[in-house]
């Protein structure tokens, strides 16, 4: 049963999550049938939602809430969100999908959104997060690459299971894992949108991967220009240095920033200095550190933001 329910993950979520064309408000209280294990569409108060550990975004637009908020206050929520029941905190609610709609029905001012509550595993709830936005396109090629290697780390999936798991073909999904691998300063292009997956693909082989990025961004070249500077530089010679690669993170400190990413919803940086350090919030509007102020001020009492 479990092995059907993975294989039909990539087809039945659109199932799951409902028709997107059928406003739902508020909804009544039927049986959903899908590919997961599911229950009744229900109306729950917006309080006792949170945001999900095995959220893949880990950027959350704010040009993209507004319109989703003017979207919400015209015609509603037209499309549940998929939550789990929080196993210590009775009576709340994990998002598996849907924080996006979530966060903008706030900001609407609603009180209540349509929810569907469902038993996953976190596995499942992974898988169904990381194919819910790939769906939708909705995540970054670094996000999605993140979503990839998770579940392949934590979950022990090979890439022939994850490929068939999330609807993609194995290269693609280990073509995306590479992406990983690339330094801190062109991951950092690439998350800002700087350069496209595919330059980033071209400069996995370059020789000095910073400096080349910085001159695709400088004088704008498309992806077949990139490869063609990424073959010159090749041919000069210049071998990457590994004494100016940086040392490989400590692998505690980066769970720490993806958890701190998830339970505030802003991009988290720890830079350690000595036997202290640097913490870096990262928020796209003034609305968004209003939401991040609120979070951090009245944290709902029993919700601890430990795993």
């Amino acid at each position: 049963m479990a092995e059907e329910r993975k294989k039909g993950l990539g087809r039945g979520l659109s199932a799951l999550l409902g028709d997107p064309q059928v406003p739902v408000s508020p909804p009544p209280v039927v049986a959903v049938e899908s590919a997961v294990p599911s229950g009744p569409l229900r109306t729950v108060p917006v309080e006792w939602l949170q945001p999900g550990r095995f959220q893949p975004r880990r950027v959350f637009h704010e040009e993209q809430i507004a319109d989703l908020v003017e979207s919400i206050r015209d015609k509603g929520v037209l499309q549940p969100l998929l939550v789990r029941p929080l196993p210590d905190q009775s009576g709340r609610f994990e998002i598996i999908a849907g924080e996006r709609r979530w966060r903008a029905a706030q900001r609407a001012r609603l009180h209540q959104v349509p929810v569907i509550v469902t038993d996953l595993s976190d596995r499942e709830a992974l898988e169904v997060a990381l194919v819910e936005n790939l769906q939708r396109q909705d995540l970054s090629a670094l996000e999605e690459a993140e979503g990839y290697r998770r579940l392949m780390e934590e979950f022990s999936h090979t890439q022939e299971e994850l490929a068939k798991a999330v609807g993609k073909s194995r290269p693609h999904v280990a073509n995306m894992i590479r992406l990983l691998a690339l330094p801190e300063p062109v991951r950092g292009l690439l998350d800002q949108g700087a350069l496209t997956a595919g330059h980033a693909r071209a400069l996995l082989t370059a020789p000095d991967p910073v400096g080349l990025a910085r001159q695709v961004v400088a004088k704008g070249l498309n992806v077949r220009q990139t490869e063609k500077l990424v073959k010159s530089a090749e041919k000069t010679g210049a071998a990457p240095s590994r004494r100016s690669e940086p040392p490989p993170r400590d692998p505690d400190l980066v769970a720490l920033e993806r958890d701190l990413t998830d339970l505030l919803g802003c991009r988290v940086s720890l830079c350690p200095q000595g036997k202290g350090g640097e913490l870096t919030i990262a928020y796209g509007s003034l609305e968004q550190l209003d939401d991040l102020l609120s979070r951090l001020s009245h944290r709902p009492e029993g919700n601890d933001c430990r795993d």
